[in-house]
């Protein structure tokens, strides 16, 4: 095997619109190509070689060992193979075979070249993606216009595999900050209710993860868990909605009061939905379009109406029971009372860890679907680090 790779002035400038001269230049372009040449015959390397050095090509890999010819492919990525077919070990036909079969190699052009006249081996070559075919003795005639075409479709090849890589590392990026700017804008609507409700914005966040938590526990896969836990910080979203007389009250709710408290359910689910409201509630009167696309606001409206459920049917707002409760407002409930436990407020200490969890094992089959519960609870120690990483100050 021998490689030829002397260094190369850089290419010239393209002229701008001018078609003739840009073809000129691509082609030039090509004689910087690299050319391996496989064939049993050293004298045939030597011809096929002459005949390219006088066109101005001067990078050439070459080998007479058939059996090293696909290894040499792979580690000296060259631009075009000039391949011989009749040779002792492996033969031409299959080494075309084996290149094709390799999706690393396999858009490369491959000039194959053969003594042989026979019309079946040239059929072979072609259905095996012979990008030409030449027959022995070669004449540069036909050889330097099969090996410049080639290696113009490898150029355009390379350029639109660079142009597709481009086009997928800008399409990663914009998904990346379409992404960073929903979990902003998450939460901050998030924290907006939580602040009229004299909670800080970790109280939303811990939830999310809880729930993100018990998801993965259930075996959701990553991106629903992704998904459940940017839901759930918006459990709470509804309490916009509710009256600072009512929601920022020092002492025990009345019964109207309570009921007017539940109502938060109804109007985080409009407000997650963007739907306009009756006219009893001006506040959403004006949210527009009636409907979201977006999966996470989907799921965040069904946890928002559901977080208050309670298994054994005694929740709100609709009283539903078991598995009629969306799972995902089963996995928000265990998340809310836990985080609701473990936490201080304005009226309450944060209580021990093994007092929150003898609290909510009380509940299981209570307020809690026994699986969800479960699923929390294997994940505890988890769910204890999110508790002080994310501690209110």
């Amino acid at each position: 095997m021998t490689v030829t790779n002397p260094s190369t002035p850089s290419d010239p400038p393209v002229p701008v619109n001018r078609t003739a001269s840009s073809l000129k230049t691509q082609v030039d372009c090509t004689k910087s190509g690299r050319v391996m040449i496989v064939d049993d015959e050293p004298i045939n390397i030597k011809l096929i070689q002459k005949y390219l050095r006088g066109a101005g090509y001067h990078d050439f890999i070459t080998t007479s060992e058939s059996r090293e010819a696909v290894d040499l492919v792979r580690s000296t990525k060259p631009d075009l193979i000039v391949l011989d077919v009749v040779m002792p070990h492996v033969t031409g036909l299959d080494i075309l075979e084996t290149i094709r079969n390799d999706n690393r190699i396999s858009h490369l052009p491959v000039l194959v070249v053969t003594a042989s006249t026979d019309e079946q081996t040239k059929i072979n070559a072609l259905e095996l993606g012979a990008t030409d075919f030449l027959h022995k003795p070669v004449k540069p005639t036909e050889l330097l216009p099969r090996v410049r075409n080639s290696l113009v479709l490898k150029a355009h090849h390379d350029q639109m595999a660079a142009y597709s890589k481009r086009l997928e590392a800008e399409v990663a990026q914009r998904t990346a900050d379409l992404a960073q700017s929903r979990e902003e804008v998450i939460h901050v609507l998030a924290c907006a209710a939580e602040y009229r409700d004299q909670e800080t914005g970790n109280h939303v966040i811990r939830v999310g993860r809880f729930a993100g938590l018990i998801a993965k526990e259930l075996g959701c896969c990553d991106s629903d868990c992704e998904l459940i836990e940017h839901a759930a910080i918006l459990h709470d979203a509804g309490k916009i909605g509710i009256a600072d007389s009512i929601l920022l009250k020092p002492d025990k709710l009345s019964s109207q009061e309570f009921a007017l408290m539940k109502r938060h359910c109804e109007y985080g689910e409009r407000i997650l939905k963007a739907q306009p409201s009756d006219e009893s509630q001006p506040f959403l009167r004006h949210c527009r379009p009636p409907s979201t696309r977006s999966p996470v606001l989907r799921m965040a409206a069904v946890i928002a109406k559901t977080h208050h459920e309670r298994w054994d049917g005694t929740g709100y707002p609709n009283q539903l029971a078991g598995e009629d409760i969306p799972i995902v407002g089963r996995i928000t409930a265990v998340a809310d009372v836990f985080d609701a436990l473990s936490s201080k407020r304005c009226y309450k200490d944060a209580l021990p860890l093994d007092q929150c969890l003898e609290i909510m094992q009380k509940e299981r089959g209570k307020h809690f679907d026994p699986k969800v519960l479960d699923a929390f609870l294997a994940r505890i120690d988890e769910a204890a680090r999110i508790v002080i990483n994310l501690a209110d100050h």
